[in-house]
């Protein structure tokens, strides 16, 4: 199960200045090639013993600042980022031949950006915040949908959701950002920005071997 990949490459030369307006200018093609939910991101933690754990995770915004999505403050990501802030992100744009990755430490934002952005989502996502303990043991599927079902009594239509207590947003500052673009005969383009200082400061890119 292979496929062969486009001859158009990445060069240096082609680069914007910093990841940031780099990302902006893939993740623009992405969503103009007509790939579902561009958006989607694996978001890979680790535990206190060391062991990573995956998921997906859809951006829900990113500026010269970083990558930013939204959580339940008890799940297991969350956890694990209490305890270790570092983090990556992978955006598998496997349609296009493209992938990027970051790694970084994350931090949570500020309650009023995360006011904000929780009031954008329907209706039946803020409600859905309120009913799942993310990443708890449920007995059965019935005890969630009794869950929302107790949660569209207390709030009817027109009765606004307030933000769940332990439930936020996470911003992402990158350390680096690797631009992957697939090439004939597995040798792919790997050109890695890669922070020289604090935030602020100026980015180098290397080149990776495929």
């Amino acid at each position: 199960m292979r496929e062969q990949y486009r001859s158009e490459g990445l060069s240096e030369k082609d680069l914007a200045p910093d990841p940031y307006e780099q990302f902006a200018l893939w993740f623009a093609e992405a969503f103009a090639a007509g790939l579902r939910e561009p958006n989607a991101m694996v978001v890979s933690t680790a535990g206190p013993d060391g062991r990573p754990s995956s998921r997906t995770v859809l951006l829900k915004g990113y500026d010269h600042h970083g990558f930013v999505f939204y959580t339940n403050y008890g799940s297991r990501k969350a956890t694990d980022l209490a305890r270790n802030p570092y983090v990556s992100l992978l955006f598998p744009w496997h349609p296009i031949g493209r992938q990027v990755i970051v790694a970084g430490t994350a931090e949570r934002v500020d309650p009023a950006e995360t006011a904000v952005y929780f009031h954008s989502r329907p209706r039946g996502s803020q409600l859905g915040a309120w009913a799942s303990a993310q990443s708890a043991v449920v007995s059965s599927r019935e005890e969630i949908d009794a869950a929302y079902a107790r949660l569209l009594a207390r709030y009817p239509e027109g009765e606004p959701v307030p933000v769940p207590t332990g439930w936020g947003g996470y911003r992402v500052t990158a350390e680096s950002v690797e631009f992957w673009q697939g090439r004939e005969n597995r040798l792919h383009d790997r050109l890695r920005y890669v922070r020289e200082g604090g935030e602020g400061e100026a980015w180098r890119v290397e080149r990776l071997s495929p």
